[in-house]
């Protein structure tokens, strides 16, 4: 079995993470114990592309319970959690391609690797791996990295458009991947339907706010060791991650400032009772600032400049260009590592400015990532949208489909059962009522 992971001797402690996440994972159990008895997904090949973390491993043997075969690569370079790695390659025997902390030839060459497995179906966090099967498959060979680009060469045209052709369908985990793939689906280039699981509402409403909000506060926290209670914490981007995190930071009595483009957005934060301005004036008061926008050069050359002597920038939207890394190393007089994923670059001015993690997902680069229990129902809704696409494969179009309410509403019911809460249902004269057009007061 072709696999690459830092340490196999890692696994034990792997397999024991993974088992206390499950603890805090009933959904997905159900759900495994389902696929178990029916096997949906027998003889289909999976290639993955996620954070390699105990929940993603909960997840992956969820699928191999019903019959699938999983090929898995990191969808970031600092999110891998090693002993993880080693205990799906050596105790589920899964292959597994992904190191914490490997340079971009590595990250992409795992994607190649994953890719080779011929998948029927592709799991998706940020659309990478999706996006480099499109560029393959059509020869754009300017957008793949050397090492993907000779391997891709190597292959016969013929071959490359079967690997396109023959995937089924796929899904999306995250808002970056969701807005990439919404970009093909308009271009045209799209080849395959593709479930946004990002935009259940079992996902986003938990997933990205609290589960988000939590884990990049526990991340800053970690990398840092310095206190909110009384800083000024600056969250740019108010969607449903922002929101989250602001309510965090605030929890731990932070001063929070917002910024946002949306004046929707940044209204619904006014009312909810933080304060909103630019980022250019954001930059002279804050003392921790973090991205949550999706989109690029958030924090620029001209906000890093007139930060404070000793500010912290970190993000955690998934992709790292949400700081102009560049634009900042233009500045940079002077740069050294302070500490695990603290680096302090000295301004032209003389200021110093500390970038965690080299700017990629703070949450899961010095922090584990969301609580179990929250991605309890992200990953519900990979494993039974996968299901889904297997059961219609042949009536899906090629564009970006939302999770069907049914699957939200029985991930819902899952774990307010797992939580021992139960809830109303309609009689059948409030359905009446509510399906009517004839009844008023």
């Amino acid at each position: 079995m072709d696999y690459d992971v830092r340490d196999l001797t890692l696994a034990e402690k792997g397999r024991l993470r993974m088992e206390w996440a499950e603890m805090a994972m009933p959904v997905l159990r159900r759900i495994r114990d389902r696929f178990e008895e029916e096997k949906p997904l027998r003889a289909v090949r999976i290639s993955a592309c996620l954070h390699v973390t105990t929940e993603t491993a909960v997840l992956v043997n969820t699928l191999v319970a019903g019959g699938a075969e999983v090929a898995l690569c990191a969808s970031n370079p600092l999110s891998t959690q090693d002993d993880v790695a080693a205990f799906l390659v050596k105790d589920l025997r899964v292959p597994v391609f992904a190191i914490k902390g490997e340079d971009s030839e590595t990250y992409y060459r795992h994607i190649q690797k994953a890719l080779a497995f011929s998948p029927h179906l592709t799991m998706d966090d940020g659309a990478d791996l999706v996006s480099s099967l499109h560029f393959i498959a059509f020869g754009k060979w300017e957008e793949l990295s050397p090492g993907v680009r000779q391997w891709a060469r190597g292959l016969s045209s013929e071959e490359r458009e079967r690997m396109v052709r023959q995937v089924v369908g796929g899904t999306e985990e995250t808002t970056t991947g969701v807005i990439r793939l919404r970009s093909m689906e308009k271009t045209g280039i799209l080849q395959f339907p593709v479930i946004a699981v990002n935009d259940a509402e079992t996902k986003h409403f938990f997933d990205n706010r609290y589960g988000t909000g939590q884990s990049t506060v526990d991340g800053i926290i970690r990398a840092t060791n310095r206190l909110l209670a009384g800083s000024v914490f600056v969250v740019s981007g108010y969607g449903w991650c922002g929101k989250g995190l602001a309510l965090r930071a605030a929890g731990m009595g932070a001063n929070v400032i917002v910024t946002e483009v949306n004046p929707l957005r940044a209204l619904e934060a006014v009312m909810d009772g933080y304060r909103v301005m630019p980022m250019e004036r954001a930059a002279e008061e804050g003392d921790i600032f973090c991205t949550v926008s999706g989109d690029c050069r958030v924090v620029r050359k001209e906000h890093f400049l007139k930060m404070k002597d000793g500010a912290i920038v970190a993000n955690s939207g998934h992709f790292n260009v949400e700081l102009d890394l560049e634009g900042l190393a233009a500045i940079t007089a002077s740069r050294k590592r302070i500490r695990d994923y603290v680096e302090e670059h000295r301004l032209i001015n003389g200021r110093r400015v500390y970038v965690l993690a080299e700017g990629r997902l703070i949450n899961l680069a010095s922090a584990e990532g969301h609580p179990s229990s929250v991605m309890d129902m992200s990953f519900a809704n990979q494993a039974l949208s996968v299901e889904y696409l297997v059961r219609n494969r042949d009536g899906l179009s090629r564009k970006v489909h939302p999770v069907p309410s049914e699957i939200d509403r029985e991930i819902a019911r899952m774990k307010l059962a797992s939580m021992g809460i139960e809830i109303d249902h309609l009689t059948e004269e409030q359905e009446r009522y509510l399906a009517s057009w004839e009844q008023g007061t």
